[in-house]
């Protein structure tokens, strides 16, 4: 039995099993874990041990376990690299079954009782991968293999398509449906601090005195940042201290284990919180992730910065480590990554890895500096302890198959061009490198700004910001503790005063850390030379995805000069880490590879999110087709179903179709309720139509420019129809728009069409008109509209509006009127969609119930019948009226559909211009008829195709198509629309519409207009 001691909580313990057997690489002492509680889990089958705050990569490296994982295209050996998101190589399939989770990092993945990971893209084991052989053929499939070998035969791509696909990939999503629960939730705050480290802390604790609403973040389960790989007792007497405070300020939220993966416009970000992926017995009431959307007055990104490796022969091999995650294992999870190691670094920060090392009992083998002299401040300390110190060298090749087992080591020439000397080789089974520091710039980038490269810190670094946001600290390549701190102190400050606070007089800054300032010298290497072509041909970039510095320079040769375009031909940080690692040096190496500058070639896009998300915490709760497509329903829409209404999906809402009756059929309900418009009185939900209100000096204007008619003369109590053309002059939407008073309209539009509408209008109005003063609300939901029609349609109407004068004088069609109806303030519109007498009464939402049911209840004197949309569809289609979307598909113009009077020949319109080009006015083009079939009692099928002539020859010229087609009980036939080529001109025709079982149906060619063609019937 081994006696250990935790230092952070000062408690002494019995561990119930010996290092020597489980755990032979951690540490006696040190470390934040808890050792207190000791975990079993299962890694590949088999079970290991470790502590609570442990890491899946942590355990496994204290447990001897380097081996974690294989490449996506060789299938090479892959260890543990990095120590958080940017490790590409440790991807993990987590636990099994529906529950299982395909590709988290084993860095970010903490460990719990009886949690299961295997690695993935390996078969049939890690330690023995058959795919392995593709290595062997290295040589002969550089960069764009596939689009240059699998063009022949073409046929054969069929065969390559599924050999590729199935070797393509990593983990594995299970087809069972998920049974955890995920959260969204809305956030708003004065300033958001995206990052936990020593900046963040400080950014987030000085706007926090000036009394602002803080949420800070980070991705850990722990804040600290950078010094939570250092063994100071300074730094973590500075975090306790400064965690404290913040505890205190009841408006500063702390988020651990939360990432922000998105920064949008408007200063609104995305943080994804992962809630209970750390917990073996987690409740099912709990969501296992929730992604909040914050809008925040101010935002500091302290989001540090990444490490780079340095490129060079098998730089790949397990036991090649970055020398800041080496620091990590040894001082945050108390863990020797290695017991004899030789360092590799271009910068000075790889000597206080020295240092961790030492103290963690790890023997250096050499330290490897490509500079030609080392780190001024560490140096002598190194030198004190033994540690052989090789200036203007390199390694060339790390030696070892499944783990580094040696280096090889030679010295540059002064302009690092190339390679001298003597070759050395040291024995090692640790290698950490250090090619200096990238500012994590990806939420800057994405806030709309463009980083810059510093040639003196050789990293890009935040540009100016074009959003309410600074960058402090490593993430703005201050890359020194005091530094860094005071920079977050003072953006802080800034913060909570551009969010409306005034700084606390007298505050204090960062507080003296009592450490040696830290230098930061950087030598670019951006790639080893080496005279072996087989080393050169191993110098890996991209570790998921295999891209070597070889393919980068193929693809320059080759004629691929853009990043982004050599991004996709090499996948350079194609691969889930988004080239964290790598990046940067395939930036490098291309800009050497074309002779520019890398500020000439620039950076990929750093697109969202930051870290891969899972579906489900993008879905939330909205799982199933319910939340997929949302239903939305009418204030009447229990009544329809408590009279048995059958329903139709009309853009997401719930429409009711027909009302049949016992023993009915869908026919004759519709039949029944067609006759009841035409000759008593029938009433429809017509609340879906797209309510939009547009109010402004500007709006006559505007109304004059979106639609093709004037507007200029309406008059306030007055309606007019309107279409609506798209540039291209094809009909876009159509609708009657009321003025309700001076510069205040009130716009219906389609179903479907209203939030497109909407959205249009504000496009233009923002974008291309913005000096006009004119503003869209939309309050489609806000009204409830009750569609009465047919010839007893104003005695109805007197019954619940009784103070109305309604009479035909008092009240013509296509105005409208506020009035009580039914004991409720509305608006009543004289508009018909049926051709018949008809008012639209617009009530509020909260009142359409009562209102539907007095009117229904009104209406039994007279019989009245509700109907749903297949009637209006055939009362509609009676009189010749178009359906958006259904009579037109993008391609018909107003002159197409015989609605040449609609296109005001005085002013101009959006689309008109495109009327008046060749193509538009061909006398060919296909246009609006109606059609009469030869047997009445013959319906067109809708969608038909139509042609001149019957024939047996294939394939026979289609003219035209059937767009609506019905059987009319009014009018005792069938009805059809359809649009025909040259129809305008071709009225009396004979014409066929073919079906698919070869029947070709006779019909003529007629006006549209099948019933009431003056429209004596809507004007009574």
């Amino acid at each position: 039995m081994l006696l250990i001691h935790c230092p952070w909580c000062g408690l002494r313990e019995q561990d119930e099993f010996t290092y020597g057997v489980n755990q032979p690489y951690r540490l006696a002492n040190g470390g934040r874990i808890n050792r207190t509680k000791p975990i079993t889990f299962r890694f590949n089958k088999k079970q290991y041990r470790g502590f609570e705050g442990d890491t899946v990569a942590s355990a496994l490296l204290a447990n001897g376990v380097h081996l974690v994982a294989r490449s996506f295209k060789y299938h090479r050996p892959r260890g543990i690299m990095g120590a958080g998101a940017e490790e590409p190589n440790a991807l993990l399939q987590i636990e099994s079954g529906s529950g299982s989770v395909p590709n988290p990092r084993a860095t970010q993945t903490e460990i719990y009782e009886g949690l299961e990971v295997s690695s993935v893209n390996c078969w049939p084991s890690l330690s023995f991968d058959i795919a392995s052989v593709m290595g062997w053929f290295s040589p002969v499939i550089p960069a764009g293999f596939y689009y240059k070998t699998f063009m022949y035969p073409r046929k054969g791509w069929m065969l390559y398509e599924k050999v590729i696909r199935r070797a393509a990939g990593f983990g594995k999503v299970q087809s069972d449906a998920d049974p955890d629960r995920y959260d969204k939730v809305n956030a708003w705050c004065d300033v958001l601090v995206a990052g936990g480290g020593p900046a963040g802390l400080a950014a987030a604790l000085s706007a926090a005195r000036a009394g602002a609403r803080v949420i800070i973040a980070d991705e850990n389960h722990e804040f600290g940042g950078g010094f939570l790989r250092t063994g100071c007792d300074d730094d973590r007497k500075w975090l306790e201290r400064v965690l404290t405070e913040l505890a205190e300020y009841p408006d500063v939220r702390l988020f651990t284990r939360t990432t922000v993966v998105g920064y949008y416009d408007s200063n609104f970000l995305v943080l994804n919180e992962r809630v209970t992926d750390h917990l073996a017995d987690a409740s099912s009431d709990c969501a296992r992730e929730r992604n909040w959307r914050v809008r925040a007055k101010q935002v500091v990104l302290a989001t540090g910065a990444i490490e780079r490796p340095l490129v060079f022969g098998n730089n790949d091999l397990p036991g090649v480590m970055l020398s800041s995650a080496v620091s990590v294992y040894v001082n945050r999870f108390g863990v020797k990554p290695g017991n004899r190691a030789v360092i590799f670094t271009n910068n000075d920060s790889a000597y206080r890895t020295a240092l961790d090392m030492l103290d963690a009992d790890i023997q250096i083998e050499a330290l490897i500096d490509v500079r030609s002299r080392g780190a001024t401040v560490y140096s002598e300390m190194l030198a004190t302890r033994g540690v052989k110190i090789l200036a203007q060298s390199a390694v060339v090749c790390a030696k070892g198959r499944k783990r580094v087992t040696a280096v090889e080591v030679m010295e540059l020439s002064n302009d690092l061009e190339s390679i001298t000397g003597t070759k050395r080789v040291y024995n090692c089974d640790l290698l950490a490198v250090s090619g200096g520091w990238s500012p994590a710039v990806h939420l800057h980038a994405q806030s709309g700004a463009r980083p810059w490269f510093d040639s003196n810190k050789a990293c890009f670094v935040p540009g100016d910001s074009v959003q309410m946001e600074q960058s402090v600290g490593a993430a703005n390549a201050v890359f020194s503790a005091e530094p860094a701190i005071q920079e977050g102190f003072e953006a802080g400050v800034a913060a909570a005063c551009l969010a409306g606070y005034e700084a606390v007089e007298g505050q204090k800054n960062g507080e003296d850390l009592g450490r040696r300032s830290e230098e930061y010298d950087i030598q670019p290497l951006w790639r080893v030379p080496s005279a072996n072509a087989r080393e050169t041909s191993k110098q890996f970039v991209d570790f998921q995805n295999d891209t070597t510095a070889k393919d980068i320079e193929i693809a320059a040769r080759e004629g691929y000069q853009s990043i982004e375009h050599l991004k996709r031909y090499t996948l350079l940080g194609f691969g889930t880490d988004q080239g964290k690692l790598g990046n940067i040096n395939g930036m490098a190496i291309l800009s050497k590879a074309l002779g520019q500058e890398m500020s000439e070639t620039g950076t990929t896009t750093f697109r969202p999110f930051y870290t891969p998300v899972t579906f489900g915490a993008i879905a939330g709760r909205e799982l199933g087709s319910e939340f997929f497509d949302p239903v939305r329903k009418t204030a009447m829409h229990e009544w329809h179903v408590t009279h048995s209404a059958e329903f139709e999906n009309v853009g997401q809402w719930k429409r009711p179709w027909y009302y049949p009756k016992s023993g009915e059929t869908m026919q004759q309900a519709v039949d029944r309720e067609c006759l009841a418009a035409r000759n008593q009185v029938a009433m429809l939900d017509a609340s879906t139509l797209g309510k939009i209100e547009i109010y402004g000096p500007d709006a006559v204007d505007f109304l004059n420019l979106v639609y093709t008619n004037s507007w200029s003369k309406l008059t306030t109590g007055s309606c007019r129809y309107g279409l609506m053309l798209g540039e291209d002059g094809m009909v876009m939407d159509d609708g009657v728009t009321a003025k309700l008073g001076e510069n205040h309209y009130y716009m219906t539009t389609t179903t479907g069409g209203a939030a497109h509408v909407l959205t249009w209008m504000e496009q233009w109005r923002q974008t291309e008109w913005p000096w006009m003063k004119v503003y869209f609300t939309s309050v489609t939901e806000q009204w409830a509209v009750i569609s009465i029609s047919g010839p007893k349609a104003r005695q109805l109407l007197q019954r619940v509006a009784p103070d109305l004068k309604a009479s035909n004088e008092e009240f013509p069609f296509m105005t409208f009127r506020e009035a009580m109806v039914a004991g409720v303030p509305g608006r009543i519109f004289r508009i018909s969609f049926s051709g018949e007498l008809a008012y639209e009464l617009n009530v509020p939402a909260i009142y359409g119930m009562h209102v539907w049911k007095q009117v229904y209840e009104a209406g039994q004197e007279f019989e009245i019948t509700p109907y749903g949309t297949e009637t209006m569809h055939v009362l509609r289609a009676e009189k010749g009226f178009i359906i958006v979307g259904q009579d037109t598909d993008g391609s018909m113009t107003p002159i197409d559909l015989g609605m040449n009077w609609i296109v005001s020949k005085q002013k101009d319109c959006l689309g008109k211009r495109s009327l008046s080009r060749s193509d538009c006015m061909r006398e060919d083009r296909k246009q609006l008829i109606g059609l009469l079939t030869d047997d009445p009692n013959k319906v067109l099928p809708e969608g038909g195709q139509l042609v001149e002539a019957t024939s047996n020859a294939y394939p026979v010229p289609m003219i035209g198509h059937v767009t609506s087609s019905y059987w009319s009980a009014c009018l005792g036939r069938s009805i059809a629309l359809a649009v025909v080529k040259g129809g305008h001109s071709r009225m009396g025709a004979r014409i066929y519409s073919t079906l698919m079982t070869g029947e070709s149906i006779p019909a003529t060619i007629c006006s549209p207009v099948f019933y009431d063609s003056q429209g004596e019937r809507q004007n009574v």
